[in-house]
């Protein structure tokens, strides 16, 4: 029988700090603007949370089908039950025959984050979140998205009973609008690059909890990312074994540094004896933690070139997603957007239609040369949640003969 969150008790001690030193501080409240002690005006670090791990020694990581995040929880912040949303537990499908054949034989799988409650990983991060609102007594969450974060944050606020006020673009795609609408939030549309200044503004506002990055270079919420390590229990549990590679589409970095962290902690734990290859993917336009590994520092800045990849279209990497590649001797690689486009009709036409960020990681096999052990791509999210053009439809008779005449001036397919 699986336990629940309020089963298990988090073995979260306290927050400690990426940067020089890595100072420690008290579990709560979340220091949510990166650590107080080793920033810079110039460089912000993020935190993570640790662990008695001692006491985590017996948790038993063997299961033919991977069970829901509460299953973990004593390796999370404390999660309240009020904010639970059965997150987790997505499936690992077999995509071998589509990939490279040099990748084949090892077996190559999609861990498909699009069956979580609101279709994106980004549930795991906001079940850590919202917990962490609850926990310091906070009435409203505020974030700032262009989709899956927003929605996903909407509907655990909805859950967990508090308020959501989500800071956006008018060119959101409508059915994420409709998602936002529909859970209650308060969606507000203003420019893309006055969403963090807003953020930080209603920070003065008592009650107030953010679940977005506060700073110039990105920290975010440090138990946000905690929640992305269940992906790397997961995929040890229905494996049985790590997988050599892990290929992540990348934006800030959290869910990077959250699957590497999961992976470090098997293997401290004495789960698995090494740590698996992690390649970040991110948009040909930008890449800036692409650019930061290739020039050897923590934090760059690039030019907001033009995306359609807009899950991971981001001008600043994070440093946690640095770490990430460092310690797991990972590469940042590129795709452009017609790579993407190809493997997301490639991926659509095996019953897995992911959207163009999450596509753009199947793209990036080809950057892989061999992988000791299977090779797993993340998938992020569906592809119904980004914008789509305007469609015309035209009304045909109700008869065979007109729906063959359809079919083949339309489709080019003759029934």
């Amino acid at each position: 029988m699986l336990h629940d969150a309020t089963s298990q008790t988090s073995l979260a001690i306290a927050q400690r700090s990426l940067g020089p030193g890595q100072p420690r501080f008290a579990l709560t409240p979340p220091l949510v603007s990166g650590c107080p002690v080793t920033s810079t005006a110039t460089m912000q670090y993020p935190l993570e949370v640790d662990y008695d791990y001692e006491g985590a020694r017996n948790i038993d990581f063997g299961f033919d089908v991977a069970p829901r995040l509460d299953y973990w929880s004593a390796l999370l912040p404390p999660l309240d039950p009020k904010a639970a949303l059965g997150v987790g537990g997505t499936p690992l499908i077999d995509i071998s025959s589509m990939a490279p054949s040099s990748l084949r034989e090892r077996r190559v799988y999609l861990k498909d984050e699009s069956r979580n409650p609101t279709w994106s990983h980004k549930d795991r991060l906001n079940a850590c979140t919202t917990s962490a609102a609850l926990a310091v007594g906070a009435s409203t969450i505020i974030v700032a998205s262009s989709g899956n974060h927003g929605v996903s944050a909407a509907a655990h606020a909805a859950r967990a009973g508090l308020k959501c006020i989500v800071f956006t673009m008018p060119e959101i795609s409508p059915v994420f609008r409709d998602m936002l609408l529909g859970y209650g939030a308060y969606p507000v549309y203003v420019p893309a690059e006055g969403r963090w200044p807003l953020m930080r503004s209603l920070m003065e506002i008592g009650g107030v909890h953010p679940v977005s990055n506060l700073t110039p270079v990105h920290t975010g919420h440090p138990w946000g990312p905690e929640g992305y390590k269940t992906i790397s229990f997961e995929i040890f549990a229905e494996l049985g074994e790590e997988p050599g590679a892990v290929v992540v589409p990348t934006g800030y970095g959290e869910m990077l540094f959250g699957i590497h962290k999961g992976f470090r902690e098997l293997r401290h734990l004495g789960k698995i004896s090494r740590l698996p290859k992690l390649v970040a993917v991110e948009p040909a336009a930008r890449g800036p933690l692409y650019h930061a590994i290739q020039s050897s520092v923590e934090a760059t800045m690039v030019a907001a070139g033009p995306t359609r990849q807009s899950g991971t279209a981001c001008t600043v990497n994070g440093f946690r997603g640095v770490v990430a590649l460092r310690e797991s001797n990972g590469i940042a690689t590129l795709v452009t957007d017609e790579e993407a486009e190809h493997a997301q009709s490639l991926l659509a036409r095996q019953g897995l239609w992911q959207e163009l960020s999450a596509s753009a990681a199947f793209a990036a096999l080809s950057s892989i040369e061999t992988a000791d052990g299977p090779t797993v791509i993340i998938g992020c999210s569906s592809g119904m949640k980004e914008p789509a053009g305007k469609m015309a439809a035209r009304e045909i008779d109700a008869d065979l003969t007109s729906v063959r005449r359809y079919l083949k001036t339309e489709h080019g397919f003759e029934l």
